[in-house]
């Protein structure tokens, strides 16, 4: 979970590559680097730990005039976050240097090996074992068995081949080498990597971001590729050396998507964004004429998912949370059968993927290293794998056989809130459709797509709320503990919430069914333990109040979310936010927004950057 980026043209690099890491720095933050390609073809390495500001003040002023060179920003797996484990790594030759986005999972074996072999090391990391492997390749001039490489192969890119063939992991690289200059190398399996396509340039990122300030076509690598750009172009092949022709795509968002536009924060931002990604997400989809859903990228699709006997829902975090939604969207208004899956357990545990059962992955990066791989079992096993994915042209879109995607623009906020609103839009959009299809009357699809498409301005009018519910926060922050409850569908925003405050206030916040309180996490409350209900009008009202009530016997304190006109909620509530009435299966779009705007003022007003938040990345391409 790191940022790449390295520039390879004919203006200065250094400016251009500590650009780029900081629109990836929200790819990891604990340390940076970058690599120059001097006169002299030599290395020319800076690099610490702490943030990309931390590497600015190490760098040369004016710049170095440099027109080569590689970046990175580390989310940290092997080895502390210190100076020696920051990328780049340079092998024990000092003629290869590179930056890595994942994980090598026998670097292990290869680093006994290659110490046997006289190599030496410096850091703990995997990346440097690379590094390592590709040197030792490049200088021996021979495989592992012994046999010398071809007579007419390229130097450079053979041993590059070589050590990926002796690799089990994941990778997205940068590669150079001081005997030539004139060559960069990029490298892609199972870590997302682009090529961006200038006039007389050309840039290697992790994503886009990092890239459309300078150029929109762009060639997005597949696994198992490695593109070489050099003075007179570039070239794709296969790391097996077989040739590949690539199409120049047009980069989906714009540098304006991506700049904080007058915002303190990105989830800021955000958060605010979300009428207009949601009516983004639904635009062109609503036929509110024929009460039909128009999803284009399912439409061929659409008879095998009416038949389908089974859906698992596989996805992490969030992207989970709003599986959970569409779990009890697809069950109440398709009746389709639905098991929600934590992805990074789904393939470890042999999951029963009989016939008539669909697969449908959810994540906003589209890069989610263990949703991928409950993707690429499901499709083993003969499943149909369906993506819900923001990010066009990710790995998990290329992957699965059809999909939807969100079109809310880029999310550079590592707590994501705008995905959550599209992703539980495209939810019930595909519900809604699937049940018209199966057994849903006319009337009833016709009165929730009315109601669906009005939901970005019942959003929005909760946006005038953000300074009351900021003073609620401040009024709670003390508090070490937190419980989330709700029922029914806002369960699993009670979940979101929770997850919320955690990532970015460091607040302890557990959430939970309301009913389910009173089974054991009763005994935590006090009046130093804040309960947040969403205690919404819908057909567990009553008993929601219930349990309120319970809270309130034992000297808890209270948040409500409750639905505006209600003027029987205030006396269960010592705070309480009213958010529009909105029909109960679409009420997780609003119920929400409240949550996302309690977590993100309880974390400024801690003193924490909600953007960049400890320990965490916002697409986690490692397992």
């Amino acid at each position: 979970m790191c940022g790449i980026v390295a520039y390879f043209g004919q203006k200065t690099a250094q400016p251009i590559l500590i650009e780029g890491l900081k629109r990836l720095e929200y790819r990891g933050y604990d340390s940076a680097g970058i690599c120059l390609v001097e006169a002299d073809d030599s290395f020319n390495i800076f690099k610490t730990s702490g943030r990309i500001s931390a590497l600015e003040e190490q760098l040369p002023r004016p710049a170095n005039t440099a027109s080569i060179g590689i970046g990175h920003t580390r989310w940290a797996t092997h080895g502390k976050p210190n100076t020696i484990n920051a990328h780049p790594h340079v092998d024990y030759t000092g003629k290869i240097c590179l930056v890595h986005n994942g994980i090598i999972e026998n670097y292990t074996t290869l680093k006994k090996w290659l110490q046997k072999e006289g190599c030496t090391f410096q850091s703990e990391t995997d990346t440097e074992v690379l590094a390592n492997l590709i040197g030792y390749f490049y200088a021996n001039q021979k495989t592992k068995d012994g046999k010398q490489a071809p007579p007419n192969c390229h130097r450079f890119e053979w041993a590059i081949q070589q050590a990926l063939n002796e690799v089990h992991g994941t990778y997205g690289l940068a590669i150079l080498c001081s005997d030539c200059p004139d060559m960069m190398i990029g490298v892609k399996k199972g870590s997302p990597l682009i090529l961006g396509v200038g006039e007389n340039e050309y840039i290697i990122a992790s994503d886009a971001a990092a890239i459309v300030e300078h150029t929109t076509q762009a060639i997005y690598l597949s696994d198992g590729e490695m593109v070489t750009v050099g003075d007179n172009g570039f070239y794709t092949k296969t790391i097996s050396n077989q040739q590949v022709q690539k199409e120049l795509k047009e980069i989906e968002i714009s540098l304006d998507q991506i700049e904080l536009e007058g915002f303190e924060h990105y989830m800021q931002k955000e958060i605010a964004e979300q009428p207009k990604a949601i009516e983004t997400c639904l635009g062109g989809r609503i036929d509110l004429k024929n009460g039909r859903v128009i999803l284009g990228g399912l439409q061929n699709y659409f008879r095998e998912l009416t038949r389908a006997k089974r859906f698992i829902v596989t996805a992490c975090g969030t992207a989970w949370h709003a599986g959970i939604v569409g779990e009890f969207l697809l069950e109440q208004l398709a009746r389709i059968p639905v098991e929600v899956e934590y992805a990074s357990e789904f393939r470890y545990r042999n999951p029963i993927l009989e016939e008539g059962t669909a697969v449908i992955a959810i994540s906003q990066s589209g890069e989610t290293a263990d949703t991928l791989a409950a993707i690429e079992l499901a499709k083993e096993r003969g499943s149909l794998a369906l993506g819900i994915v923001n990010v066009v042209g990710s790995t998990i879109a290329r992957t699965t056989d059809a999909g939807v995607y969100l079109r809310v623009g880029p999310e550079i906020g590592v707590a994501s809130t705008k995905a959550f609103t599209a992703q539980v839009a495209v939810l019930a959009m595909l519900a809604i459709e699937l049940g018209r299809r199966r057994h849903l009357s006319c009337d009833v699809a016709q009165q929730l797509l009315n109601d669906l498409v009005l939901i970005p301005d019942k959003v929005a009018s909760i946006m005038g709320q953000s300074e009351y519910i900021k003073q609620i926060a401040a009024a709670n922050i003390d508090k070490p503990n937190w419980l989330f409850l709700g029922r029914g569908f806002n369960y699993p925003v009670a979940l979101e919430g929770a997850l919320k405050l955690k990532e970015i206030s460091y607040i302890h916040a557990e959430g939970l069914p309301a009913a389910e309180m009173k089974h054991g996490p009763i005994a935590l409350i006090t009046d130093q333990m804040p309960a947040v209900f969403i205690a919404t009008r819908c057909s567990q009202y009553e008993k929601i109040l219930g349990n309120i009530q319970e809270v309130r016997a034992r000297g808890g304190k209270t948040i409500v979310v409750a639905t505006e006109g209600d003027e029987h909620i205030p006396a269960f509530a010592d705070h309480l936010i009213y958010v529009p009435d909105v029909c109960e299966p679409l009420q997780p779009m609003v119920t929400v927004v409240p949550l996302q705007l309690l977590a993100y003022h309880a974390a400024v007003l801690k003193g924490y950057d909600v953007d960049k938040p400890r320990n965490l990345a916002k697409s986690v391409t490692v397992e």
